[in-house]
């Protein structure tokens, strides 16, 4: 019975840390309890704010020869959301749901910039690539993406404008779409000579 109960003990430790990020996924929709940073505040304030927590990140490891054979990089590049980085400050429930809205976005804009990274370093890697060959590629598509978030932000007032918001964001779903190949457990179609 010691030998259960440890497993199970441990199992309730290490559950709130993975439980903190959710991996992008066409079928998960953020929810306002997602936003647990203890900056929070939904009410008895009057300003609104948002910290999407929503980005990507790519890392790998792996020998020079595994390096030198790989082309797929699709699963080093991952999309997630940080719900203890996550954070809403809004006046009222009403706007708390504009920027929440605006958080999903600002969700699947990241993983449309993660699928365009994908396809970059499918397109650009060669075997005798360097190991550095991904550092400018990412810069571009980090400087495309903030680009877009802030006019985003701007023109939809940070989700307040509602029309204009659900006009971006399906932009957003259906280019999404057409980088299907590019999903983080998709493999690309080689391309025929």
């Amino acid at each position: 019975m010691k030998h259960l109960l440890l497993p199970v003990f441990l199992s309730f430790f290490f559950i709130p840390k993975a439980q903190n990020k959710i991996e992008w996924t066409d079928n998960y929709q953020l929810r306002l309890s997602d936003f647990q940073s203890p900056a929070t505040q939904v009410g008895q304030t009057t300003i609104y704010s948002l910290h999407p927590g929503s980005g990507m990140d790519f890392s790998f490891y792996m020998s020079k020869a595994e390096f030198m054979f790989t082309k797929n990089f699709n699963s080093k590049v991952n999309c997630s959301f940080n719900r203890s980085a996550a954070s809403i400050i809004a006046p009222d429930s009403a706007i708390a749901t504009d920027l929440l809205n605006f958080g999903r976005y600002d969700f699947d804009l990241s993983e449309l910039y993660a699928r365009k990274f994908r396809k970059k370093l499918y397109e650009e890697k060669g075997a005798f690539s360097d190991i550095s060959f991904f550092k400018p590629i990412y810069d571009q598509v980090q400087s495309e993406f903030a680009e877009r978030h802030v006019i985003a932000a701007k023109t939809s007032d940070l989700g307040r404008n509602n029309e204009k918001l659900r006009e971006l964001h399906g932009d957003v779903l259906k280019e999404i779409e057409q980088f299907s190949d590019f999903c983080k457990e998709c493999k690309p179609v080689k391309k025929k000579k």
